[in-house]
């Protein structure tokens, strides 16, 4: 009986996992480690790197865009202190209005992240939702998912969808998050939002994500929650989206 070159290659087309790498002597082979090296290197580009704002704001065009900032007055800052790029800085300047929605796109962990995919999958978003009052889009730098309390907050926004970069891994550095949140306010526990995770080109699609989120969207507004007591109904969603579950009550800054 032949015995396969590479028992480990099938499996691997099952995962990105790194798994049945192989050796060199007492090292990795020189392709394994490469990679390795280059997908470290792009997470580390991905936290480090600024998202180019007045891009995206084209991008989105004809949509108005305000762009606000935290309380991290730089990356350094911004990586070593979660808890000032979760309230908006001193001098943020934010109208008030009778919303049922204000989208904040944030640049998170990942400024790829955002720069790949947060317009896409804003726009897919806005297709479903006719009728809905939405607030001017909020461009948020520095910015940790619980800003997106304080924005809605001051805003009078009955939801905030923010939109974010994740900390991006060794497989993946520029994965999407959505975080939904029912009556934002500077506070609110992570158990108390809804969390779409892994949208990305190997992962969640763009459309399949804005399915799930004005599913969820719309179940908030009738129920008047989200958190660990808004679960997704399969059943409720296109047979598309059912592969994919959402991630209830996790916060992944």
């Amino acid at each position: 009986m032949s015995v396969p070159l590479d028992p480990w290659s099938r499996l691997r087309h099952a995962t990105r996992a790194r798994i049945g790498l192989g050796r060199s002597g007492d090292a990795l082979p020189t392709e394994a480690l490469l990679d390795f090296q280059q997908a470290h290197a792009l997470a580390r580009d991905a936290v480090h790197s600024a998202v180019d704002f007045p891009a995206l704001t084209a991008d989105l065009a004809p949509l108005t865009c305000l762009h606000v900032a935290s309380q991290a007055a730089d990356r350094s800052i911004y990586l070593r202190r979660p808890d000032l790029g979760r309230r908006l800085a001193a001098d943020a300047d934010l109208p008030r209005g009778d919303w049922d929605a204000v989208f904040v796109i944030a640049d998170g962990l990942s400024a790829s992240a955002v720069m790949d995919q947060a317009a896409p999958t804003l726009r897919a978003c806005l297709a479903r939702l006719p009728g809905w009052k939405l607030a001017p889009v909020v461009l948020a730098s520095q910015a940790r998912v619980a800003l997106g309390d304080d924005i809605g907050e001051r805003m009078g926004a009955r939801l905030s969808v923010v939109l974010i970069g994740e900390r991006p891994g060794l497989s993946v550095a520029n994965s999407l998050g959505i975080y939904l949140t029912w009556e934002p306010r500077v506070g609110r526990k992570d158990s108390e939002r809804n969390c779409l995770s892994n949208i990305h080109a190997d992962g969640l699609s763009h459309e399949v994500a804005a399915e799930k989120l004005t599913w969820l969207m719309t179940e908030a507004v009738r129920r008047r929650l989200t958190g660990v007591a808004l679960k997704e109904n399969a059943d409720a969603l296109p047979t598309a989206s059912r592969d994919d579950r959402v991630i209830v009550g996790l916060c992944d800054e």
